[in-house]
């Protein structure tokens, strides 16, 4: 065995979009970083569908923003269409997603990579983890290679043993046409963690050349696009079109007839799949009232024919992926570059992580992305970001980067993750997240940047100039509260014009913004000493104003919610001694356990009586509330 002379502080497992964000930022906090990866010429690929963010998913890739991570700086400089879904609703749902250039986000990516200081890349396959008196010593490759580290990130993505499935067709790789990592999982499982199947599916590939585009209803993106990365300036993106298409009687009963070619209901698949994503094979199944489902055809790129057909996630046999395919307007005559595809995995249950995503069976071992049982870029590239921070402050010897609920959709995420588990690819949603008005995408970098600096993840330059933006909302709101129109009857003619009741009373500039018809923008033109503000500052102006009742309301929650998580459970807390727990209770806290009584009451199962019983014994044993 060759023992490579180089000793690392950190080792990352994996070149997606958890890998190369942890990678990242292992770098640039100065430590001395392997990226390990099966082909270099894939780091950062989007092996799925071209497009980044979506709902709460664009939360995330803020969030990963604020805290020095790449993914919206990258989707910035190589998307081909922006657009803020859910516009229609309140802020606490708008979600910016935009369509990828996926050889230019690649590529990209890669350019970073290898041009950053303090980050080696190798290509490699990790056949085993080396662990010594429980803590984390380095890898071995398939070659015989051992390379020496103090702390390791496996963010393996769907490689562990992976199987990909077209009709009845089987074969091993990690993605279409690549190798697996095949012995990778059986480290994991000899090191003491749980391990598990799941599956995931794709779409097939179109030749944009084969369909009729003027046939089916175009969707552009917004007219002033928004960035993802509060760094982002000048921004002045391509409009790319997608375009609507659907599915018919005709499509679904195609589908109906070769059910015995899907292996999802030949019994060949065995991992569990995600019902928030399903195959059209499930679709046409499950909801047989539906006359159609939606399909989006949508670019991969600027220079080539592919169109992702999202949608119609499908394992069905090449034959028939062509024959129904044909079944859809615009699709008559339609050509398949590459066939849709499923693929079963392993994963780690992520029960066994504390929420620094370190496994609590192998010190400096952190796992991250879909290892940890979740689907989609953004969840990944999230916890590649927090892996990477405190793989970071575990070598530095600094107190851990933990993101709470009340935080942000990041904290959100890994809290159900380590504390409920997975038992089908998880994805993130604005319904798990209980403080989703404080927790929006507009005001992202603002509530963490605090944060950020203090880790030393944000510079001085634009944390201060983040402050400064957060002074003047601030002193903004304060004015418009202080500031009074009188109820005459030439200002409620104006009031009348802009389409608004008059006042009969003395108010406030803010009461009426806070009026659902009434916007800044138009109140500037019948109220002349309004300060001139910024299209950014307007829009966080609008909302803390006409949601200053709902945003009160959260906070006084989340006070409720911190009083919960300030009682800390011990470590080595003992449940068997616990008079009145069911054993299938402290079965289910003995897997999990929790650090404060806030997460024991969110473990799956628990009961409040069992929470008052935890409590009332913690007090009998002077078990003192801190902050967690």
């Amino acid at each position: 065995m060759y023992i490579y002379p180089k000793k690392y502080d950190c080792i990352v497992i994996g070149g997606g979009h958890a890998g190369c964000e942890a990678a990242l930022i292992c770098a640039r906090l100065n430590l001395d970083t392997l990226l390990i990866t099966i082909s270099v010429d894939t780091i950062g690929a989007m092996s799925c569908n071209p497009a980044i963010g979506g709902l709460a998913k664009g939360h995330l890739v803020k969030e990963v923003d604020i805290f020095g991570g790449e993914m919206a700086r990258n989707i910035d400089e190589t998307g081909l269409q922006f657009k803020i879904l859910n516009k229609s609703k309140g802020p606490a749902v708008w979600s910016s997603r935009a369509q990828a250039d996926m050889p230019a986000y690649r590529l990209r990516m890669k350019h970073l990579l290898e041009h950053q200081e303090h980050l080696d890349v190798k290509q490699a396959n990790v056949d085993e983890i080396v662990v010594e008196d429980g803590r984390i010593k380095g890898v071995i490759t398939h070659i015989g290679n051992e390379f020496l580290c103090d702390a390791l990130i496996i963010a393996s993505g769907t490689f562990l043993k992976g199987k990909i499935f077209i009709g009845l067709n089987e074969f091993h790789a990690g993605r279409a046409w690549e190798p697996p990592s095949d012995k990778l999982s059986e480290s994991l499982a000899k090191a003491g963690l749980l391990i598990g199947r799941l599956k995931t599916g794709t779409t097939p590939r179109l030749d944009a050349r084969t369909i009729d585009f003027d046939a089916l209803e175009p969707q552009m993106g917004d007219e002033e696009p928004t960035p993802f990365s509060f760094k982002t300036e000048n921004f002045n993106p391509p409009n790319y079109p997608c375009y609507l298409a659907y599915t018919n009687e005709k499509t679904h009963k195609v589908i109906h007839s070769n059910l015995d070619k899907s292996p999802l209901y030949s019994g060949m698949i065995h991992g569990i799949g995600t019902r928030y994503c399903p195959s059209i094979e499930d679709k046409v199944v499950k909801f047989p009232d539906r006359e159609r489902h939606q399909i989006f055809l949508e670019p991969q790129d600027a220079n080539s024919n592919e169109i992702y057909a999202d949608g119609l996630n499908t394992s069905l046999d090449y034959e028939v992926q062509v024959a129904y395919l044909r079944t859809i307007r615009g699709l008559e005559n339609v050509e398949i570059i590459r066939p849709g595809y499923a693929i079963e995995y392993d994963f780690v249950n992520p029960i066994q992580l504390k929420h620094t995503l370190e496994t609590k069976k192998v010190k400096g071992l952190f796992l991250a992305g879909q290892i940890n049982g979740t689907s989609g870029y953004e969840e990944a590239a999230a916890q590649g970001m927090v892996a990477g921070i405190n793989a970071a402050m575990y070598l530095l010897e600094k107190p851990p980067f933990v993101l709470g609920r009340d935080e942000a959709y990041t904290g959100v995420m890994i809290d159900d993750l380590v504390t409920k588990g997975v038992k089908e690819p998880y994805r993130i949603f604005t319904s798990r997240a209980e403080y989703r008005l404080l927790l929006r995408e507009d005001n992202t970098h603002l509530r963490l940047a605090k944060k950020s600096y203090k880790y030393g993840l944000l510079d001085k330059i634009h944390y201060e100039k983040i402050q400064e933006h957060t002074q003047k909302l601030n002193e903004t709101i304060n004015h418009l509260k202080k500031t009074y129109v009188m109820p005459t009857i030439e200002f409620n003619k104006k009031l009348e014009s802009i389409k608004t009741k008059p006042i009969k009373a003395k108010t406030s500039i803010s009461k009426l913004i806070a009026r659902p018809e009434v916007d800044y923008k138009t109140l500037e033109t019948i109220v002349s000493d309004l300060p001139q503000l910024d299209k950014t500052i307007t829009q966080h102006v609008e909302i803390e104003v006409k949601y200053e009742g709902y945003i009160n309301l959260q906070k006084q929650q989340i006070e409720k919610f911190k009083k919960m998580e300030g009682i800390i459970i011990p470590g080595d807390f003992n449940y068997n001694i616990v008079a009145g727990l069911s054993a299938e209770i402290k079965t289910r806290l003995k897997e999990v356990m929790p650090k404060t009584l806030g997460q024991a009451m969110r473990i799956p199962g628990m009961t409040p009586v069992a929470i008052q019983i935890i409590s009332i014994f913690l007090h009998k044993k002077n078990v003192q509330s801190k902050p967690a």
